[in-house]
């Protein structure tokens, strides 16, 4: 069964300040117990996938750490979100897989489980190549995992119609112009992390839209 993005009910191009408003299942304890039969547990990993998805689209999250160690980054290398671009300090995740009010989490061994169901949709992917060793063994493997709640193809898209609607086919503009720049305030992808932004370039240089040039610190597109 495919996993679906979330509805996206605005184009905020920054976290939302406001908390995350949890689905009425986050609140019943079997939630957080691997369910035995398989129809049930397809029902709650497909569940489980959508809350994630929906929870790191609401704070921009695009790497989330599966401990949910908190951490506070700039968009420039925003290793676990980079939407709060802004300087503001990342979510404390650990609420995503912990509903204190009701004293149950969900195990890391399950968590992995809820990760491979969101890779096999293509919708997550471990850091670096970072995949869980030991069969998603408690404690084993990569901590750190992009989340696509949106891909990097869908990224491309809203990159490609920003460039036609500016008029910036020929021009060349730098990594960080597309995501700090005055140009991009207002779109979907400015305050995006740089690291999937230029996953996202990629897509489009393989599709012959744009050519990637100079150095890791400096670089520039040139769009098609």
């Amino acid at each position: 069964m495919t996993t679906s993005p979330p509805n996206d009910p605005s184009s905020s191009s920054s976290s939302s300040s406001s908390p995350f408003s949890f689905p009425p299942e986050y609140s019943f304890p079997p939630f957080f117990t691997r369910q035995t039969n398989l129809t049930t547990h397809h029902a709650q990993l497909t569940k489980w996938s959508s809350l994630v998805l929906a929870y790191c689209r609401h704070y921009r999250i695009f790497k989330l750490s599966l401990s949910g160690n908190p951490t506070t980054t700039t968009n420039a290398d925003a290793p676990v979100g980079g939407g709060g671009g802004e300087g503001g300090a990342e979510p404390d995740t650990t609420e995503l897989f912990h509903n204190r009010r009701i004293n149950r989490r969900l195990s890391l061994a399950d968590i992995r489980e809820v990760i491979d169901f969101l890779r096999r949709d293509g919708r997550a992917e471990y850091v670096s190549g970072a995949a869980p060793s030991g069969g998603g063994a408690e404690g084993g493997g990569g901590d750190l995992v992009w989340i696509y709640w949106r891909t990097p193809e869908e990224w491309a898209s809203l990159v490609e119609s920003w460039v036609d609607a500016t008029g910036q086919r020929g021009s060349v503009l730098t990594v960080y112009e597309l995501v700090e720049g005055e140009g991009t305030r207002g779109s979907e992808f400015h305050g995006l992390n740089q690291e999937l932004l230029l996953k996202a370039l990629n897509v489009l240089v393989k599709r012959g839209k744009a050519q990637i040039f100079g150095q890791e610190d400096s670089l520039g597109v040139k769009f098609f």
